[in-house]
């Protein structure tokens, strides 16, 4: 699933007469061509310098402020006398003056780029509207930039639902920073449930190309968290609903997993699976009952990216999501049936209204790297950031001790620039394709294997307290971590210089949905043809006499 390219206005939207796949299309506002000619020149000429730890906290009224109006869009009222057309009608005149209202409240340029596709909204609506308890889930490298304080506040106070905030990819924090995003997002909202999940427990968080992480088959009854969730659930309904059958399954599931990771249950095992189509569920009105038949719906909602098919696959026990790093992979709600008594509702990627940095947004997998025109100044937010220079085995050309003379065999090789590591070369002049190596590392970071993780505020002041907090050894065996672990992290990083060598690893890196969805970047595609009559071996490069940044493509 694409992005379009297309400007979209707020007198565009309109009632889509376009096939189904089209319908649900993330839309975003497009960057005029002087944004992003702006943007180049200053990434060009800014020195980086590493931002001190303080820098690294984050507020959430800092990204939510609450006097911006970035609320949600809401369902009108409607009646059962009401046409489908008339229902419709209505909610596209009430999304324009939504729309209207957030423009005329943020000034050009202040907002981040956010979800313009009123299809997509009208999934959460239905979505909220089924569900009894809804799970949220984040990804705890920056868990406030997918938390908007309104969509709570309409779920728990207008709705009158509880929500369960899922911590998700809690193997890529420090256990000391899991802990106090929970501390920090428990004292900002006293009332929420706050479980922390991952589908990877047992693999390393500190590693720059976490290759073990995405090469070893993880099954889905392995994950930590499914009995976290579990737990919150039967203390919300109180009774309610007998959730013993979910019980048995979460631990039937954790045992009866093969080595390969391939569940050992009956095949015949299918699990229940219903869709409604589109009209039915514009007409439905919300259930006033909770827990209706003695079923507990869940709903599960979130950003792109954040991980949900992966925490739906868990708790099911089996894949019946497909995952991917496209931002709106998922592009509408099915029902999952866990057991009789449980059942799951999906919905599609989501971004809300908020003033995040738009490196931030590319870097939290908010928006698609593929979509990017300019992905210097991304990388540069990421170097300031983390130490990946050093753990990718990097140095920058400026910094070579080679002689400036003599002739051309008597240079000493300077060290080689990622795009050299890659074999990433432009086909019409074969310089280094910077370009796409800055699009790499933007891929890494957002897959986790370049692990950006954000604070939350006062984090450097009390660190001390959460790397000494009673609840420490908690977390460390959620991720199912050992004391041997540091071990193994260096074993990965002496790996790094060798696995980012081979031309090949960053097929397995790019997605095939961002390729496709890629337009104007000619030398890309020929580079591609060209490598695959021959690639170049990572020993016999040229010495390249120039400087990255006279080579680079921005210019």
């Amino acid at each position: 699933m694409s992005i379009s390219r297309k400007e979209h206005r707020v007198n565009d939207l309109t009632e889509p007469t376009y096939s189904h796949g089209i319908r649900f299309r993330l839309h975003f506002e497009r960057e005029t061509k002087e944004e992003v000619e702006k943007r180049k020149k200053v990434a060009r000429e800014k020195i980086l310098q590493p931002v001190s730890e303080k820098e690294m906290e984050i507020n959430i009224g800092d990204i939510y402020p609450a006097d911006k109006g970035l609320g949600i869009p809401r369902r009108p009222s409607w009646t059962y006398d009401m046409t489908r057309e008339q229902l419709l009608r209505k909610e596209e005149k009430s999304y324009r003056e939504y729309l209207d209202d957030l423009h005329s409240r943020n000034p050009p340029g202040s907002l981040s780029h956010f979800e313009h596709n009123l299809e997509t909204w009208r999934q959460l609506w239905r979505v909220l509207e089924m569900s009894d308890v809804i799970l949220l889930i984040v990804d705890i490298r920056h868990p406030v930039l997918q938390f908007p304080p309104s969509l709570y506040s309409y779920i728990t106070e207008e709705l009158r639902k509880q929500v369960v905030l899922v911590l998700n990819k809690a193997d890529l924090c420090p256990p000391p920073l899991v802990i106090a995003w929970k501390h920090y997002l428990a004292s900002q909202f006293p009332h929420l449930l706050t479980v922390c999940f991952t589908s990877h427990p047992g693999q390393a968080y500190a590693t720059v190309l976490q290759k073990k992480r995405l090469r070893k088959k993880a099954g889905c009854g392995q994950a930590g968290g499914p009995t976290d969730i579990m737990k919150a659930c039967r203390e919300i309904t109180a009774g309610k609903v007998d959730l013993a059958s979910w019980e048995k399954k979460i631990n039937r599931d954790a045992v009866a997993e093969r080595p390969d990771g391939e569940p050992a249950g009956d095949p015949l095992d299918q699990v229940l699976m219903e869709h409604l189509s589109d009209a039915a569920m514009e007409m439905s009105r919300p259930s006033e009952e909770l827990y209706k038949d003695g079923i507990l719906t869940l709903g599960c909602i979130g950003f792109p990216n954040v991980g949900k098919s992966s925490v739906i696959n868990s708790l099911v026990g089996r894949k019946v999501v497909s995952v991917s790093r496209t931002p709106g992979h998922t592009k509408y709600f099915q029902t999952y049936y866990l057991t009789p008594t449980v059942k799951l509702c999906d919905c599609p990627g989501l971004v809300f209204p908020s003033r995040v940095d738009k490196q931030l947004q590319i870097l939290a997998g908010i928006y698609p790297v593929s979509q990017l025109q300019e992905p210097y100044s991304s990388v540069g937010y990421l170097c300031e950031r983390t130490s990946f220079l050093s753990l990718l085995k990097l140095k920058h050309p400026s910094l070579d001790d080679a002689p400036k003379h003599h002739s051309l065999g008597d240079y000493d090789k300077p060290e080689p620039t990622w795009a050299e590591k890659r074999c990433y070369k432009t086909a019409k002049a074969a310089r280094n394709d910077v370009y796409r190596a800055a699009n790499s590392l933007l891929r890494l970071a957002v897959d986790g294997r370049l692990c950006l993780c954000l604070r939350p505020p006062s984090y450097s002041c009390l660190k001390g307290n959460w790397e000494n907090h009673p609840d420490l050894p908690e977390i460390i065996a959620l991720q199912g971590r050992t004391e041997g672990d540091e071990a193994g992290e260096r074993e990965e990083e002496e790996e790094l210089e060798e696995s980012s060598t081979e031309p090949e690893e960053e097929e397995r890196d790019r997605d095939a949905d961002d390729d496709e969805d890629r337009d104007g970047d000619d030398e890309d595609e020929g580079f591609r043809e060209s490598r695959k009559k021959e690639a170049v071996p990572p020993g016999n490069l040229t010495v390249n006499m120039f400087n990255v940044l006279r080579e680079n493509e921005c210019e």
